[in-house]
């Protein structure tokens, strides 16, 4: 009787933990480093899919990608893309707007001689140990741009 009510607390607690890891959403971290405007607009286009598809996004924007955080921004960060006339800034805000985190890297402002006031509103400077941590997540896919 002891070993079938242990077997049966066993397969219960597995059965507990595979159904609280599906109901945990996936989760997307985008990191874009590139200077080409249509590799910043894909990488925006694939954050947003995955947020289309459930998952939790953020995007942390380091070296030339950066800039896409800028008010003053490149004009091609802001410039109409084809085939739907978006710009990599404009669908990185659409991308806030739904619920993405967008951040700059934590050594980007300073060595652009920027302040935070530079950049658009609800983009901050990331935390290393932070973003570290969303890296190792199992949950988590990183996209490099």
């Amino acid at each position: 009787m002891k070993k079938l009510i242990a077997a049966l607390l066993l397969s219960g607690t597995a059965l507990f933990g595979a159904q609280a890891q599906a109901e945990e959403a996936e989760k997307v971290l985008t990191i874009v480093t590139s200077d080409n405007a249509q590799t910043q607009l894909m990488s925006m286009v694939l954050t947003m899919q995955a947020i289309k598809k459930g998952a939790s996004a953020q995007v942390l924007l380091c070296g030339a990608g950066g800039d896409l955080a800028l008010k003053d921004a490149p004009e091609s960060a802001t410039a109409p893309q084809a085939p739907k006339g978006m710009s990599p800034q404009g669908l990185m805000q659409m991308i806030m707007s739904k619920g993405g985190k967008v951040e700059v890297c934590a050594i980007y402002l300073p060595n652009k001689g920027l302040g935070a006031e530079a950049l658009l509103d609800g983009i901050t400077a990331a935390k290393p140990p932070v973003i570290a941590e969303q890296m190792l997540d199992d949950d988590t896919t990183v996209l490099t741009f």
